[in-house]
């Protein structure tokens, strides 16, 4: 999402006009820059009255009540004075640039914003209608136009038809604001501040019957680029829309579209990047919902990008943990070779939780996950090479006392690791040959001993076969004699756990 740089804006000079009481502004910035400015100054109180001592030669306002007349005229009658302001600035520019054809145009065009906008604010019916549908053309694809048209007031209006019972009119309205606040902070915040949220789920919450498909599909659209606006999430998330995003993506009465689908996936991966979320997502079945959904590919790697989000609290690794196979399914996404991102997503989820919780360790064991970091360890990119290396670390320990727990009773005090070759007898005679000290060593080792000896040979030589038919060699490929010999001699202290 496009983020609103603020320029610095030069300095304003007030200027009588030669016989008269107006003034002019002029200013060395852009117009697009003095727009926004006007624009920040009228939304942090810009319309209180001047204080004398503030503009030398200016007389204050009266601050005694307007009379009834006045206070009942329409109250756009602020954003016609700021229309004022706009439509001269673009004057100056033009006397001063010499380039009067091109001002012309920019204010005829302004005129049409402002009729825009006006039939918005005091139209009804079609004429209202058809001022939404103006806005949305114009805000499609023009960022000058969606700050424009937010200055003059067109926000307010376009959240009060989201009221209305024409859904034509309702649609018109939604896609409006949604091009408002394509790339536009501020039009974000301000279409939220405006109470956007809850009139939206209510046209989507409808408890007789199903809500309208193109309704939802548009409802849908605007709480993805609102949540992507960090101060509307916790707004968004507390709203109630979570679940309406999850049945969305669920789908389960066949009514949501591919798009609004995709839509509610973007959304809530970006209400669960808010931590508080978090708590509001689980109350639902959705994280066992996309561990299940795991597997298309198209969706999966903002499957586990939500999921990233969700492992970074206690509740959410506790939710992951307990959804039935979901170690397996998380394991099998490190076997994906033709996926590096799910490779490396699935292997921080998986070192998180690795890293947090003794028992997830166990069931990864469990699961098989040995091979899988040995295979990314080697073949996968290098930030999933350098997850697995983490999370081997971290079984490596455990691994061990669950070899010490299986061979203990027969071992006694016994060490579980192979003899260091070279006993004292071999080292007390330097002539004696290496084949001699060899079959000595044979000789002196117990039959357990052997046999865990057996077991380290008949690790390496299974990983070894695993990673050869990932690395898609040919299906004969014979491991060397130099394997072999290594394979023959290692201890249980080679293993990587």
């Amino acid at each position: 999402m496009a983020k609103c740089e603020r320029n610095d804006v030069g300095s304003l000079v007030l200027n009588r006009a030669a016989g008269g009481g107006s003034f002019r502004l002029f200013s060395s910035s852009s117009g697009a820059t003095f727009r926004k400015k006007v624009f920040d100054f009228v939304r942090c109180g810009g319309s209180r009255h001047f204080r004398e001592d503030e503009v030398a030669g200016v007389q204050p306002l009266p601050l005694a009540p307007e009379p009834a007349q006045e206070r009942s005229e329409p109250r756009r009658k602020g954003s016609e004075k700021l229309s004022e302001l706009l439509k001269n600035s673009w004057e100056g520019w033009g006397e001063e640039d010499g380039n009067a054809e091109e001002t012309k145009r920019k204010i005829e065009a302004f005129e049409e914003v402002k009729r825009v906008v006006r039939d918005l604010q005091v139209g009804e019916g079609v004429r209202k209608s058809g001022g939404a549908v103006e806005v949305r053309r114009r805000a499609k694809e023009d960022l000058e136009a969606r700050t424009t048209l937010a200055m003059l007031g067109a926000i307010p209006p376009l959240v009060g038809m989201l009221d209305s019972e024409d859904q034509e009119s309702q649609i018109a309205s939604l896609y409006a604001l949604l091009n408002l606040g394509i790339g536009n902070d501020e039009n974000k915040a301000a279409i939220v501040k405006a109470g956007a949220v809850h009139k939206m789920l209510k046209l989507i919450e409808s408890p007789n019957e199903p809500p309208n498909s193109a309704v939802s599909e548009a409802v849908v659209a605007n709480f993805l680029g609102l949540s992507a606006l960090d101060s509307n999430k916790s707004i968004i998330g507390s709203s109630g829309a979570v679940p309406i995003l999850v049945r969305t993506l669920k789908n389960l009465d066949k009514t949501s579209s591919s798009q609004a689908m995709q839509d509610s996936l973007r959304a809530l991966y970006n209400l669960s990047i808010l931590p508080l979320n978090i708590s509001v997502i689980l109350e639902t079945d959705f994280v066992s919902f996309l561990l299940n959904t795991l597997g298309d590919m198209e969706v999966s790697e903002r499957i586990l990008s939500i999921l990233s989000n969700v492992v970074s609290t206690p509740e959410g690794r506790k939710a992951i943990s307990t959804v039935p196979d979901a170690f397996p399914i998380l394991i099998d996404v490190l076997n994906w070779n033709d996926s590096t991102g799910c490779q490396e997503k699935a292997s921080y989820i998986l070192m998180v939780m690795a890293h947090k919780s003794y028992g997830d360790r166990q069931a990864m064991i469990d699961a098989g996950i040995v091979s899988s970091l040995l295979e990314l360890s080697l073949l996968g990119s290098t930030l999933a090479q350098k997850r697995a290396s983490r999370i081997l670390e971290c079984l490596r320990v455990d691994k061990g006392k669950q070899v010490s727990e299986s061979y203990g009773g027969s071992l006694g005090s016994v060490g579980v690791s192979a003899p260091i070759c070279g006993s004292s007898s071999s080292s007390a005679d330097p002539n004696l040959s290496s084949k001699e000290a060899f079959e000595e060593e044979e000789d002196m080792m117990s039959e357990e001993k052997k046999a865990v000896k057996q077991l380290v040979q008949q690790s390496l030589q299974n990983n070894m076969r695993r990673i050869v038919k990932r690395a898609n060699l040919p299906q004969d490929f014979v491991p060397s004699d130099h394997f072999k010999a290594l394979t023959s001699s290692s201890t249980s202290k080679s293993l990587p756990f």
